[in-house]
């Protein structure tokens, strides 16, 4: 099963959808914004993925809030992304046992087309 994270009106997730719509995968997708994710799950991710790119640093939520000063470390990137699911960089998918970060065609071909 592949579950799909993000928000509808995001171009990364809606490539993403478009994506697995167009090669007949089935998906569920969780909104950010009506089903907010808790730090246990961030946490699970980053343990699959890179914190470094689940934290999205080019984000407007990033620059509002003034996180570049804050020096944050891997603990409190987590905290703020369960407060602030848009600090997470979308999409997030969770396939089998693999979690794929952001929106690379290349990338999806090669794990759902191997």
């Amino acid at each position: 099963m592949v579950t799909v994270y993000g928000i509808k009106n995001c171009d990364s997730v809606k490539k993403a959808l478009k994506f697995l719509n167009d090669n007949t995968i089935t998906y569920h997708f969780v909104d950010f914004k009506t089903s907010p994710v808790n730090s246990q799950k961030i946490e699970q991710w980053s343990q699959k993925s890179d914190l470094a790119v689940l934290f999205n640093t080019r984000g407007t939520t990033y620059r509002t809030l003034g996180l570049k000063s804050l020096d944050l470390n891997d603990s409190l990137k987590i905290d703020w992304m369960s407060k602030e699911n848009l600090l997470i960089k979308r999409p997030v998918i969770e396939y089998n046992s693999t979690v794929i970060v952001g929106f690379d065609l290349s990338k999806y071909e090669g794990i759902f087309h191997p």
